[in-house]
């Protein structure tokens, strides 16, 4: 497909129609010969994308909307749902929810029955942690770093089981793999039950090695579990590769699938030692679906992580990862070594894509992130936490270099 065609495909995809079809795919678009190193290319995807013209969005690692075709897809979804009721309930939804499941497992690199679609990365890690048959004094190793929701829930199972948990702080510029994974080894004893692990933690945007930690606690009898919530759609995220026993996402972040969808990994021989959060009616101990009722759910949420998969696969996995890189580094390279600036992210590239962290000595995060929307139109996220305190800094694909230069001069300005 030559430049133009490409460029006509991707801002009128799925938009206008009244009939579409089920997938992206099936327009047959071909984009292997588009020069996505051009900037044009990546603006003509940023017309793509219903943007607010009265701040920019720096802080898209919560939530990356979709993009208009996306959103007109999923508004047609919902209209189908209601047209159809209680019929497409009762008849076809269980083998619509299969068939994106199964095209969730093929991007995760998994089997499909260790796979099934939640609400989010919290409901998912919540579920094991909450799931596991814990005795009191079994412990759990996690990071001072890691999200608060789960943190919050390893402190309600040490209340209600007595499960100790054990805390490491991880640093915000690690010298080598080996530094991370001895961290945590450093806390294993014969009574470790677990480790939770970020594979981009949230608040700086390292990114761990998931990998080598897993292959160490295995050779300790330690199950690990991955915090998948920003990796999944923004770095390499392939289940076998990672070799860790559960794994959860959020697919509304970097997948920009509908808001409310995540992502449950269970390794097949794991699925059997969890309770589900909600009984569901009987079942093998090994079926993952066991650990899926939620009652009625929204399903065109869901049948909308089909034309996510759609969208992100055609702009290619390794395209995005790059971009999202050569974005971070345009601004970090920039800022890293102004006066009084802190980075919270490590500066060996490898180590992080689109996420970093930024502070400035003597200025509160809220204070910072108040100054940057109130004074530059810069909408960002403060973050206030032991080791890290700045604001997060996170840019998606429509994201352009003219708006990364308005936050490098805000941030030059404000640390003289």
């Amino acid at each position: 497909m030559n430049k133009r065609n490409f460029l006509k495909n991707i801002l009128t995809l799925g938009m206008g129609a009244v009939a579409m079809p089920a997938t992206f795919a099936e327009n047959s678009l071909n984009w292997m010969d588009v020069d996505f190193n051009t900037d044009d290319i990546w603006e003509e995807i940023r017309k793509g994308y219903r943007l607010k013209k009265e701040y920019i969005n720096l802080e898209n690692g919560y939530y990356c909307f979709m993009p208009q075709a996306l959103l007109e897809r999923y508004i047609h979804r919902v209209r189908e749902a209601n047209l159809e009721g209680s019929y497409y309930l009762r008849t076809t939804v269980e083998d619509d929810r299969r068939k994106v499941v199964a095209r969730l497992a093929q991007l995760a690199d998994c089997l499909e029955d260790e796979l099934v679609i939640t609400r989010n990365t919290t409901e998912s890690l919540d579920l094991v942690i909450s799931g596991l048959k814990w005795n009191a004094g079994d412990e759990a190793i996690m990071a001072e770093q890691d999200y608060g929701s789960m943190l919050d829930m390893f402190d309600q199972v040490a209340k209600r089981y007595g499960v100790v948990n054990k805390r490491i702080s991880l640093p915000n510029n690690p010298q080598s793999d080996d530094e991370i994974v001895q961290l945590y080894e450093s806390q294993i004893t014969p009574k470790t039950r677990l480790i939770m692990v970020c594979h981009i933690v949230n608040i700086t945007g390292q990114i761990l090695p998931v990998r080598k930690i897993c292959e160490m606690a295995h050779s300790h009898g330690v199950e690990v579990m991955v915090d998948g919530a920003h990796s999944f759609a923004h770095i390499p995220s392939s289940m076998r590769e990672l070799d860790c026993d559960y794994y959860g996402s959020s697919l509304h972040k970097w997948l920009s699938a509908p808001l409310g969808c995540g992502l449950l990994y269970v390794k097949r021989e794991k699925i059997a030692g969890l309770w589900p959060l909600f009984a569901e009616s009987p079942k093998e101990e090994d079926d993952i679906y066991r650990l899926n009722h939620t009652g009625t759910s929204p399903v065109h949420v869901w049948l909308g992580i089909n034309d996510a998969i759609d969208f992100y696969e055609q702009i290619g996995a390794e395209k995005k990862e790059q971009r999202l890189r050569f974005l971070q580094n345009y601004w970090t390279d920039q800022v890293r070594h102004l006066d009084n600036i802190i980075m919270n992210t490590p500066e060996d590239p490898v180590r992080s894509c689109a996420i970093a962290n930024v502070g400035i000595e003597g200025i509160k995060p809220s204070d910072l992130a108040k100054t940057l929307m109130e004074k530059f139109k810069i909408w960002t996220v403060a973050i206030d936490r032991p080791g890290v305190a700045g604001v997060r800094i996170t840019p998606n694909i429509y994201t352009n270099t003219a708006e990364l230069d308005k936050f490098v001069m805000a941030m030059a300005e404000l640390s003289r």
